[in-house]
């Protein structure tokens, strides 16, 4: 019979991150059937003075974590750690190591926006003084996929927010963005410090993604909601980094006289999964004032059920005017441009199982569920059920 491992988690798992590099290591132990027990505390981060008197066969920690790296040194047992890549070979961990490729999620952002037509592009990340290794990291890979194409540079380094300097820390942004080149698409160290891009730029009346288009990283669900203009992110490889640990952990213990010969510690680096493009970086390029206007009043308002008569009450011009400046443009009508967001929309909605139909045809802004119906079979050939199937096949 094998035998029963136990195992360590040392994880801070209030983050999408920790969470999916943990549903990874459950992945593999699914997989290959392994009978391990896993430890973590019952809130799922880790308590450091338990640690010298736990008995386990090994651990895989999070080693982004000073406390950990510190923690796990003073333990005789397998380590694996999980954290960011360097682009200095001697910053990593002696340890086998599996990490997320942070050059890779930068070119994968910095291409996002270059794809759209952007030509200015800037950086929100941390303080330099900050305890973040993989943030230096990121903001150092910008520079690099950056320079490396000859284009512009812009960076700030955000203060550390809280409720005590939240306004200051606003004041400071708004400024930067202000004075940044339109269009200028900007990529946030993480969705935490994007969502404070998009309320600075709703603060200061500055149109996202018509003049700023914003990519995160880390595609974290929460702040999706706390935002009023959907997101864009990237994706980390989390699942496929905690497969990854897992199954160096699992060489560890089944031939760790093979660990001691090797020249080199193991060391794997993870791509970026894929870029999830929502509305903050959807930018097309347009020439027309007015029109900017009024598809950035369609993409905010689209879902509510607006008509063209709140467009051209928004912009101030007549409907002969703006409908020919719009088909000029985008090659179509005002109501069409609405129709397509919609519909684009109620997609995105159908690919969550979890949302009933109904729901998608209310928060899409159709009023029936009839409608939508009708709307999915006439533009795409497929009922709205039919294209969940479909999409949660893919």
């Amino acid at each position: 019979m094998p035998k029963n491992y136990r195992l360590i988690l040392l994880f801070n798992a209030n983050k999408a991150y920790d969470r999916q590099v943990i549903e990874g290591i459950g992945n593999y132990l699914d997989k290959y059937h392994c009978d391990w027990d896993l430890l973590m505390e019952e809130d799922f981060t880790y308590c450091a003075k338990k640690l010298d008197s736990m008995v386990c066969d090994g651990i895989i920690a999070d080693m982004d974590d000073d406390n950990i790296r510190t923690l796990v040194s003073q333990v005789d047992v397998p380590i694996v750690g999980v954290g960011s890549s360097f682009n200095d070979p001697n910053d990593y961990p002696e340890v086998p190591y599996v990490a997320t490729d942070n050059q890779d999620l930068l070119k994968s952002a910095f291409n996002h926006l270059k794809d759209k037509g952007i030509e200015n592009f800037a950086f929100y990340g941390l303080a330099n003084n900050c305890d973040k290794p993989w943030a230096k990291e990121r903001e150092l890979a910008f520079k690099q996929v950056v320079d490396k194409l000859g284009y512009k540079k812009n960076i700030i380094q955000g203060i550390e927010s809280s409720v005590t300097n939240w306004q200051y820390d606003m004041n400071r942004l708004a400024d930067w963005l202000q004075s940044l080149p339109v269009p200028t698409g900007i990529i946030a160290v993480t969705d935490s410090r994007a969502r404070h891009l998009i309320q600075a730029c709703e603060q200061n009346n500055i149109l996202v993604p018509e003049q700023i288009a914003i990519v995160g990283i880390d595609n974290e669900e929460v702040v999706r909601f706390l935002t009023k203009i959907p997101l864009s992110s990237v994706e980390q490889g989390c699942l496929e980094m905690g497969y990854q640990a897992a199954k160096l952990m699992h060489e560890s213990l089944l031939q760790p006289e093979l660990l001691k010969k090797r020249t080199s510690l193991p060391r794997i680096v993870v791509p970026a999964n894929k870029v999830h493009e929502r509305q903050s970086s959807e930018y097309v390029s347009l020439n027309d004032p007015f029109v900017i206007q009024a598809m950035h009043f369609i993409k905010r308002n689209a879902c509510k059920g607006i008509k063209v008569e709140q467009v051209l009450d928004h912009i101030g011009i007549s409907r002969s005017n703006l409908d020919t400046r719009f088909r000029e443009e985008r090659g179509h009508s005002i109501h069409h441009e609405i129709h397509q967001e919609k519909l684009k929309y109620a997609c995105e909605l159908l690919c969550d199982i979890n949302i009933p139909i109904q729901s998608v045809a209310d928060r899409s802004g159709y009023p029936s569920l009839q409608y939508m119906y009708s709307v999915f079979k006439k533009d795409l050939g497929y009922t709205p059920k039919e294209f969940r199937v479909k999409e949660s096949c893919c």
